[in-house]
């Protein structure tokens, strides 16, 4: 090693300034992450955050079945047109125009209203399976406010999705009109 002087007390040797960057080299190394040599950059491994796109696309359904449940959908109209040949073929020219008008008609109205009724029933499951969804989850991170709120507009046109098919299959709304 070499000895320092008064004149050159501040500065290193040749040799002791390479040892020094050396051991700096080395201590850099150890303190840095392994990194590979392919050139790909590793991912930290953190744990995976839901993002929440399959709750927000669930919210979706839920608001569009609720919809559905209103108007009683394209399955619902084939369901009742269904009905309504159904009717036409078990009634013959003999029977009575009250037979005539609830087989032909009343049938039909009742697979609309129940169709209805099945997309409501579907709207409030999907939505309700939404709101609860983050109880089951990660705890520590909150539902985004739009899936909340979306969701529960889907809850909310199940319900009275679900109350107008009651009504409809029940004759209370838009009863049959009497044959008297």
């Amino acid at each position: 090693m070499a000895t320092k002087t008064a004149e050159g007390a501040g500065t290193e040797t040749g040799a002791q300034h390479d040892e020094t960057v050396a051991e700096t080299a080395v201590t850099e190394e150890a303190q840095a992450p392994e990194q590979p040599e392919t050139g790909e950059e590793t991912v930290a491994a953190e744990p995976r955050r839901a993002s929440g796109v399959g709750q927000g696309a669930g919210a979706v359904v839920s608001a569009a079945l609720g919809l559905v449940s209103l108007n009683g959908g394209w399955v619902g109209t084939i369901a009742s047109a269904r009905a309504q040949l159904m009717g036409q073929l078990k009634t013959s020219s003999q029977a009575g125009v009250a037979q005539q008008i609830k087989a032909v008609y009343g049938d039909a109205w009742h697979a609309t209203a129940l169709w209805a009724g099945l997309f409501a029933v579907a709207a409030l499951v999907v939505g309700v399976a939404v709101l609860v969804r983050p109880a089951f989850g990660a705890p520590g991170r909150p539902q985004a406010p739009w899936i909340k709120s979306v969701a529960w507009g889907g809850v909310a046109l199940g319900v009275i999705g679900l109350l107008l098919a009651a009504l409809k299959y029940s004759d209370a709304l838009l009863g049959l009109p009497s044959a008297g």
